[in-house]
């Protein structure tokens, strides 16, 4: 295991993690430490407990606006590809119904050359 040393609020923090996700820990730590500013800054010094608490949920908050959206948007998708679906299948209807059309068709052209190319009979004199 790697080990990274990550500051929140001005204080150091060893941690560890798996070999190549050291950038990843400081990332996380780094932006967890720019909601404790943020929340320092509005509130003064309210206790290293409370905000890493207020912080904590911030982050919840918004980990919950983003499981809300994204279910929302797996719903869209969702009702999307069936509304594909609907209109492949639909598609394939309709090439079907072409297709029978173009058959008959091509069956009364060739009735008709048949007959063109029938010799007629002649009248009697």
């Amino acid at each position: 295991m790697a080990q990274v040393t990550v500051t929140i609020d001005g204080k150091a923090y060893r941690m560890a993690c798996e070999e190549g996700q050291e950038s990843h820990l400081e990332d996380l730590a780094n932006r967890f430490d720019q909601y404790v500013g943020h929340l320092k800054s509005q509130f003064g010094e309210i206790g290293d407990l409370r905000l890493t608490v207020m912080a904590g949920i911030m982050v919840m908050d918004e980990l919950s606006e983003v499981n809300r959206r994204l279910k929302a948007l797996e719903i869209e998708v969702d009702n999307l590809k069936r509304a594909r679906d609907d209109v492949l299948s639909d598609q394939a209807k309709a090439e079907e119904v072409l297709a029978t059309a173009l058959s008959e068709v091509t069956a009364q052209i060739h009735g008709i050359v048949a007959k063109v190319n029938t010799p007629s009979a002649k009248p009697a004199a």
